[in-house]
């Protein structure tokens, strides 16, 4: 089932959204099938949960930190080269850091008219967290991001080709038609699809989609790189190890314990959570994991890994984006892993700079230079 050119694979959508999730579904329905998948994991640090549950999966993966795709464009394709040197994958798959916008033009375009030759460019997906869009969009109330985060968000919808509404399971059948048909008046040029990378229902329309759809010329939409920027800006990021050491505990049960307890906190400093991941691995077996998630203040935290047995000595990982500064996430993450017990080890805690994309082009190839501060 080998082909000539690796078929490429962006999916995109806000932090939250259940990317890392899909497209590890995506990547064992592949498997299934005999193809070879290598995966592309980004964000603005280092010490990714998504990717130690990409190789947990027992999946080749690349990882990209310190920027996104579009601002390390030349290291997004010296991963893809290695990947296809190594793995002589049929198909790769890469997820942008969630809090991007603008990959169109900045990376899918480049990608396809500097590289086409050697890739064919699937479709932009997009992917949606249903209750964050529906707040969004105005069909629900709730803890809603600053006006600049959620320009953000709605430039994302707006730059896609496929839209996904995934989570699907949240919502019950008059919910998710109306989140749908919102959808589709508010960005006409995409088609919508309603999924559940959880339980499986409608990703069989979805990945036959963007295996056999090609990228099609489109328009760049007009992106304010200065609201971007102070956007992005308003979200703190803090990625974090520590160790964990003591009596045989339950490790599922703990990972959910601390994910309370930092919501909690979070919550009473008005901070709004868009991503929580964390990560449990216990030492000596790093394909035994546990993996907790949280994208909302007002929701509970969800275990989609679990560890097959109570541990006496493991590694917690924890990426955690919110509105709020940076100081305040480290400050609650320290109070927290005092009080379980945990050892921090590296500790990062920052904004997002201004991003400055090192190409941005239309469907011509013409250059369209930001305007920034």
């Amino acid at each position: 089932m080998k082909q000539s050119q690796p078929r490429y694979i962006m999916v995109g959508g806000f932090l939250g959204a259940g990317k890392t999730t899909a497209i590890l579904k995506l990547a064992e329905h592949l498997k299934r099938q005999g193809r070879a998948v290598g995966l592309i994991t980004n964000d603005q640090g280092t010490g990714l949960v998504d990717t130690a549950m990409a190789r947990a999966s027992d999946f080749p993966v690349e990882e990209i930190s310190g920027g996104c795709f579009c601002c390390r464009f030349n290291s997004l394709v010296d991963a893809t080269r290695k990947l296809t040197a190594t793995t002589r994958p049929d198909v790769l798959i890469a997820e942008p850091v969630g809090s991007c916008t603008d990959l169109m033009a900045t990376v899918t375009l480049p990608m396809k008219q500097l590289y086409g030759e050697n890739y064919r460019i699937a479709p932009l997906s997009v992917l949606v967290d249903p209750i964050r869009a529906m707040r969004v969009l105005g069909l629900g109330g709730g803890r809603q991001f600053a006006p600049k985060v959620t320009y953000i968000y709605r430039k994302q919808l707006e730059e896609a080709n496929l839209l996904v509404v995934n989570k699907c399971e949240l919502l019950d059948a008059t919910q998710t038609a109306k989140l749908v048909a919102a959808l589709k008046q508010n960005f006409p040029k995409a088609d919508v699809f309603a999924v559940s990378a959880r339980t499986g229902d409608g990703l069989a329309a979805w990945f036959d989609r963007i295996l056999t759809g090609e990228l099609s010329a489109t328009d760049i939409m007009d992106v304010d790189y200065i609201t971007y920027g102070v956007g992005e800006a308003m979200l703190g990021w803090l990625n974090a190890t520590a160790r964990l050491s003591g009596s045989p505990v339950d490790g599922n049960e703990l990972l959910l314990r601390i994910g309370c307890a930092l919501r909690d906190r979070l919550a009473k400093a008005d901070a709004e959570i868009a991503h929580l991941k964390m990560t449990l691995t216990a030492t000596g077996d790093g394909l035994d994991i546990a993996v907790a998630n949280l994208v909302r203040t007002d929701a509970v935290p969800e275990l989609s890994f679990r560890l097959a047995e109570p541990f006496t000595e493991g590694e917690l990982t924890v990426n955690l984006r919110a509105q709020a500064e940076p100081a305040l996430l480290e400050r609650i993450v320290r109070e927290v892993a005092g009080e379980c017990g945990a050892a921090l080890g590296s500790l990062a805690s920052f904004k997002p700079g201004q991003p400055n994309p090192t190409h941005r082009v239309d469907a011509g190839g013409v250059e369209h230079r930001p305007v920034l501060p």
